[in-house]
């Protein structure tokens, strides 16, 4: 068990007590019309929980919503606005016509990091996730929220998730500096 000390400022823990205590808060954003309409049971929320909670992140929940550019636009901004760190989205990134993730994040997006989501594509492909291959998935910065769109397959996650690790906690340490001053 770590202990945290409060900075002079009461209720503020700085960014090297915090990446000691826990990196982060997160929320999974689930993609997927048969979920969200309560079709079939949530078998990736779990998994997505499961390496985030493994990579130091505390999270704030899950959430189901309909390939529906709208429906994604409002869970990004409602994660925004409630302070998350890092918010993952899963599935609609692909190429058929009710794939609008992408879309629907860069519509939140104050910059975009092209980088890592060029990474996720690269190892996705290299690990045989081809939906992580084709994903048209973005990443960026909303606010001081890191958007990260990943592809729906189990191994797409998996692979995504790994490498997401080293840059996302120095994303996030560089976000939280940016809040202290």
């Amino acid at each position: 068990m770590h202990l945290v000390r409060l900075s002079k400022d009461i209720g503020t823990v700085t960014a090297m007590e915090r990446s000691a205590q826990r990196l982060g808060r997160a929320l999974v954003v689930l993609v997927d019309d048969r979920l969200a309409h309560g079709e079939h049971d949530d078998t990736m929320g779990p998994l997505v929980t499961e390496l985030l909670d493994e990579a130091g992140f505390v999270v704030d929940g899950t959430v189901a919503v309909a390939g529906d550019a709208v429906e994604i636009r409002n869970a990004l901004n409602t994660a925004v606005i409630g302070g998350v760190d890092l918010v993952i989205t899963v599935g609609g990134t692909g190429v058929s016509p009710r794939d609008v993730t992408p879309d629907a994040t860069a519509g939140v997006l104050d910059r975009p990091i092209p980088g890592i989501a060029e990474a996720l594509r690269a190892s996705g492909l290299a690990a045989g996730a081809v939906d992580a291959g084709l994903s048209r998935g973005m990443v960026g910065i909303s606010g001081s929220t890191l958007v990260v769109n990943l592809a729906a397959s189990r191994s797409a996650v998996r692979d995504g998730m790994a490498t997401l690790g080293p840059l996302v906690t120095h994303v996030i340490e560089e976000l939280s500096r940016f809040d202290e001053d």
